[in-house]
């Protein structure tokens, strides 16, 4: 059984949360008056900072103001959470026997300094072990991954890629109760009000009875089952295609194919078109262009040159843009909406790509064609704030410094390209760092 405790070096942690309010739920309707719940607790409240010299009684002292606040926290969610109708007995059922997860909030302050390149991605996304274990899990489950294409628009291949990216085709999408671990996060407090709505709708999920409290399990943040679907998904996407009452994204691979093909379907699949296709850029082309907001016709696109391999011509697509996922030096992409679609599952170029090559790679099409950069490495996340830091002393705004490689951060470095006259593709190196740091 994980520990209840946090362990030291998150007290100080704790201990700056002391001046957060809760603001209630997103997800349910404000209380009333006559149902209001106690007032909003501090999660760290009755937490002082602890330092290394404290001495076990101080420790001990301090693991018990942390369990009293966290249960505190509990009772005010309970408040929250049958203002919205959740019934005593789900009320019960969720929170008699909830728990503080410290890995939780181990995970979800960790900040890794260290960022991968996308071909370092897609080695490890589209290995060959994984195509080859898509393949025969493809295979076994045919009849409901084509049951759930036929229904909603979705390829067969495409719903088992999101499946073998999700959980590696169901044999790891975590273990820990997600009650706790939203629990855990609500009551740490970074992200509180995301929490708390969420939380709300994994406990209309236990109303409803599609799964038990112990079985509904997943990862440190939430999200659940062989889809990771987070609660709120679960209760917009996640279907009961085996007849059974109920919405089983843990166990029952009909419900599992059928709400990923859901999801992707009511986030703008369209079935005549396919995710996309890797292209040849003409010599001239302006890489300024290869822009996600930028979205033409694919015959447009051929208009001004651009190719499929070996000649082929694009395929159709409607709103299609040139994605540059390694700047000029890489591979290019015509993708359209589909490839818009699977960004709402995961907003990533890099997992959108991956999903697309997999998919590909399952139905026996080929990998990328075109040659990596490898020479390049990665920016780490103090190179990266290093660089936004930069662009904005120079006029060229990223918003605030956050050491994540965004839209605002591109178009900025972009606008810093063409200040110097050099191909504004919007990937980072180690030369345009070095450039803009010069000084």
């Amino acid at each position: 059984m994980p520990s209840t405790v946090l362990p030291p070096r998150h007290w100080r942690l704790a201990a700056t949360l002391a001046a957060a309010t809760f603001n209630g739920c997103a997800a349910g309707p404000a209380a009333t008056a006559a149902s209001a719940p106690a007032p909003a607790v501090s999660a760290a409240a009755a937490v002082p900072a602890a330092s290394a010299a404290s001495s076990p009684e101080e420790l001990a002292r301090q693991q018990v103001a942390q369990q009293a606040a966290f249960a505190r926290w509990v009772q005010d969610m309970r408040g929250r959470a049958r203002s919205t109708g959740i019934s005593e007995a789900t009320l019960r059922m969720a929170f008699d026997e909830v728990q503080l997860l410290p890995q939780v909030i181990e995970q979800d302050q960790a900040q890794p300094e260290l960022t991968r390149t996308v071909w370092d991605y897609l080695d490890r996304a589209v290995s060959a072990t994984r195509i080859s274990q898509g393949q025969e899990k493809l295979q076994q489950i045919r009849a409901e991954a084509e049951a759930a294409a036929a229904r909603h628009g979705v390829p067969s291949n495409v719903i088992v890629a999101i499946w073998g990216m999700e959980s590696n085709y169901g044999s790891h999408y975590g273990d820990i109760p997600t009650i706790d671990a939203l629990a855990t996060l609500g009551f740490e407090g970074r992200r509180e009000d995301w929490a708390r709505g969420q939380l709300i709708a994994a406990l209309k999920i236990l109303q409803s009875g599609d799964i038990a409290r112990a079985n509904m399990i997943g990862s440190w943040a939430g999200a659940m089952g062989q889809t990771q679907f987070l609660p709120t998904a679960f209760l917009s996407y996640a279907e009961d295609a085996d007849g059974d009452g109920k919405r089983d994204i843990w166990g029952s691979m009909a419900d599992v194919t059928a709400s990923t093909a859901n999801f992707l379907a009511r986030s703008g699949w369209m079935a005549s078109e396919p995710w996309g296709a890797e292209v040849l850029l003409p010599k001239d082309f302006d890489p300024g262009r290869a822009d996600s907001e930028l979205r033409q016709p694919s015959s447009k696109w051929a208009g001004e040159g651009v190719k499929g391999l070996d000649g082929r011509p694009l395929p159709p697509m409607a709103e299609a843009s040139i994605l540059l996922p390694a700047g000029i030096r890489g591979p290019a992409f015509l993708v359209g909406a589909n490839f818009r679609s699977i960004l709402r599952y995961n907003n990533s170029n890099s997992y959108a790509l991956a999903v697309g090559l997999l998919a590909q790679r399952l139905a026996g099409g080929p990998g990328v064609q075109g040659s990596w950069p490898r020479d390049l490495r990665a920016l780490t996340r103090t190179e990266l704030l290093a660089m936004q830091a930069a662009l904005n002393q120079r006029g060229f705004n990223t918003g605030t410094p956050d050491g994540r490689f965004g839209p605002a951060t591109r178009a900025a470095l972009r606008g810093y390209q063409r200040s110097i006259g050099v191909p504004p593709d919007g990937f980072p190196d180690q030369n345009l760092l070095g450039r803009l740091t010069a000084q």
